[in-house]
């Protein structure tokens, strides 16, 4: 089976693209998702160490008070990353290991960051321009546009994600995203 990862900046679409997939009946998993249930449990006594015990609160992971905390330095995105990156990617691993198609995907933002599409067989990059990527993130989150600029800034530029792109899907509102979808499924059904 293809491991097919699927990536890209803040309000990008990612989410969207992977809704089509599913949609095709190709497993997906959620990675952002994933590392949400696994910080409310399993990573919870190591995050509280790492960033105080009221970032939980009536155990609830209260994310505004971790995310000030996590995005005020890059030291402190690389101290959340490495608590959370490898148990998502052990996660990941017993997933895929049960899925029964021809190929399946893992969505996540930081897939190049954290070099885990390195033990993918293939990537896609969602693309978007900047400014309509802050204007999703403002609806979707309520997010100012200066607190969207932040975290975009901290990511990594576009450009250099599509890099690594084996595919790239434009999410810019002009160009179909489901044909764009169903071409690289297509291909990707062609390799298995």
């Amino acid at each position: 089976m293809l491991q097919v990862g699927l990536t890209g900046g803040i309000g990008a679409g990612k989410s969207t693209v992977a809704m089509i997939f599913s949609h095709l009946h190709i497993p997906v998993y959620d990675a952002d998702s994933r590392a949400k249930y696994l910080m409310l449990d399993d990573l919870r006594p190591q995050i509280m160490k790492a960033f105080g015990e009221d970032v939980y609160q009536n155990d609830r992971l209260e994310t505004k008070i971790l995310s000030s905390r996590a995005f005020s330095s890059q030291e402190s995105i690389d101290r959340l990353n490495k608590i959370v990156h490898p148990a998502v990617a052990k996660d990941y691993e017993r997933w895929a290991l049960a899925q029964d198609a021809s190929y399946c995907i893992k969505e996540a933002a930081l897939l190049i960051e954290a070099n885990s599409y390195k033990v993918l067989d293939k990537l896609i990059v969602v693309s978007a321009p900047k400014d309509l990527r802050i204007e999703r993130v403002i609806k979707r989150n309520s997010f100012s546009r200066e607190e969207v600029e932040e975290r975009i800034n901290k990511q990594m530029p576009e450009a250099e994600k599509l890099a690594f792109a084996d595919f790239v899907i434009v999410n810019d509102g002009k160009n179909s995203l489901i044909q764009q979808v169903l071409s690289i499924h297509k291909k990707l059904i062609s390799k298995t």
